[in-house]
């Protein structure tokens, strides 16, 4: 038998009765135990079209016998049978049921990802979740539901869009801020040796960084003036940890430790990101964003740049980072669209 999180919402007609219908239904399958289920809590509609009404959500500890996909067929069949319609993405719904987490599986398909991949800083998920299966681990961030709700209730809300140069992330932070009336922070100290480290890393390159994160965790200082700005959020065009990935790529390993160490004494006292919003790229992509932009030649970067995308990928995964939204394609509508609901379902009510 698997255990199974599952998160119930409804914002149309009688909530509660939908809700608790839709948890009877899947209490009267065989392969399915209903083992834990949450309080309702009230939200906020989070993304979708403007005027719906309020949510209750819910969430559940199941246990079954049954597959992933099998599981999703049955949550999609309860929906059906209770009148959901998906004429409007994340528009008003009679019941949505959301598969969050089975056991430790990471899954992804085209019709189902595991763990569900915006649970982790949706506040109308995390908290009806941690009152169930707080212990429960995301088997990505490698945090526990509880340090989850735990972060996005506590954490400034302060946002950092990152990725490697020349591919859109100062003006995907420029549009959130404008669009959001957030405080924009931009990068007083880019990465101009980036191009130069690709193809010739130095000690020059890495005093360069380290200046460049110097200033940086200056404008990120717990105590500086920018966190009193009367603003709904705090966006960047850059995030510390990068300065981590960039000294993985570019020097050798004995340096390693060394800069770890400059690296953890200038981030110290500093304020982390509620959410960290990556823009992945291919590497044939950022060399041609690379030669577009007139940093490097396309034709001397290839194995530099593997090397790059490699450390980029081990930073994001570190479990001291926390929740990450990827996106590959900053500069769409839906894109910007996919910050905003983001931002707005960490943020408290």
């Amino acid at each position: 038998m698997s255990w199974c999180l599952v998160g119930l919402g409804s914002n149309v007609g009688d909530r509660a009765g939908a809700i608790a219908l839709a948890l009877e239904e899947l209490g009267r399958r065989p392969q399915i135990a209903v083992v834990r289920q949450s309080r309702l809590i009230e939200t906020v509609p989070v993304g979708g079209p403007p005027g719906q009404s309020l949510f209750l959500n819910a969430a559940a500890l199941l246990q079954t016998s049954l597959e992933p996909l099998a599981i999703l067929s049955v949550l999609q069949e309860v929906e059906a049978k209770l009148g959901r319609q998906r004429a409007v993405r994340w528009g008003s719904r009679t019941i949505d049921l959301d598969l969050l987490l089975y056991d430790q599986l990471v899954l992804s398909t085209p019709s189902l990802t595991l763990p569900h991949p915006r649970m982790a800083w949706r506040r109308f998920v995390l908290e009806p979740a941690s009152e169930i299966a707080g212990a429960m681990i995301h088997p990505v961030i490698g945090w526990s539901i509880a340090r989850l709700w735990q972060h996005v209730r506590t954490a400034r809300d302060y946002v950092a869009i990152c990725g490697p140069i020349a591919v859109g992330q100062t003006s995907l932070s420029q549009r959130l801020a404008s669009t959001a009336g957030a405080c924009w922070l931009v990068d007083p100290g880019p990465s101009v040796a980036f191009a130069a480290a690709l193809v010739q890393p130095s000690s020059l390159i890495e005093n360069a960084e380290l200046e460049s994160l110097a200033r940086r965790g200056r404008l990120l200082a717990a105590d500086a003036s920018v966190w009193r700005e009367p603003v709904p959020f705090w966006v960047s065009d850059f995030w510390l940890d990068q300065s981590l990935a960039h000294f993985r790529a570019w020097l050798p390993q004995q340096r390693w430790q060394t800069l770890k160490t400059r690296w953890e004494e200038a981030t110290r006292g500093v304020v982390r990101p509620k959410l960290v919003v990556a823009i992945d790229v291919s590497m044939a992509a950022l060399r041609d964003c690379l030669a577009a932009s007139g940093s490097v030649s396309a034709c001397s970067t290839g194995e530099a740049l593997e090397r790059f995308l490699a450390a980029w990928e081990w930073c994001l995964g570190r479990e001291e980072v926390g929740p990450v939204l990827h996106l590959s394609d900053p500069v769409s509508d839906l894109a910007l669209e996919e910050v905003l609901a983001a931002v707005d379902a960490m943020r408290s009510p």
